[in-house]
């Protein structure tokens, strides 16, 4: 009936569903998802030079962000891998919310207006074409 500890079970489950596919995760980006999106929706799917070149050129400020994340994820390919990296693209990318840090703003007649800055998770995943 039973195979083994609880935990060891889970382990060799989880040994068998690993995703070996290479990927960079930034967390706690200082951007919200929705202003994330909008860089990541014009690079999923590229190639790798097309996505870099796409995000030297976008004046958005998730693109510098996304821009070194990049590198990092092509970096991992090829180190941990061992990938080229003319021949990756971008399998997935996505932006999950983070936490919001909320701040004061003082207003007129001693009333004060919350202000919500937003942080994400983005992550980037790549193969080989």
């Amino acid at each position: 009936m039973a195979r083994g500890h609880r935990s060891q079970i889970k382990r060799e489950r989880n040994e068998t569903n690993k995703d070996t596919r290479p990927s960079a995760k930034l967390s706690y980006a200082r951007v919200s998802v929705q202003k994330a999106c909008f860089v990541l929706d014009a690079i999923r799917g590229k190639d790798v030079a097309t996505a870099l070149a796409i995000l030297a050129y976008n004046p958005r400020y998730a693109s510098g962000l996304l821009e070194k994340l990049l590198k990092s994820a092509i970096a991992n390919a090829e180190n941990n891998n061992g990938m080229k990296a003319e021949n990756l693209y971008i399998a997935e990318c996505y932006a999950n919310k983070g936490p919001t840090m909320k701040r004061i703003r003082p207003r007129a007649q001693g009333r004060a207006y919350r202000i919500e800055k937003k942080m994400s998770h983005i992550t980037i995943v790549l193969d080989e074409k």
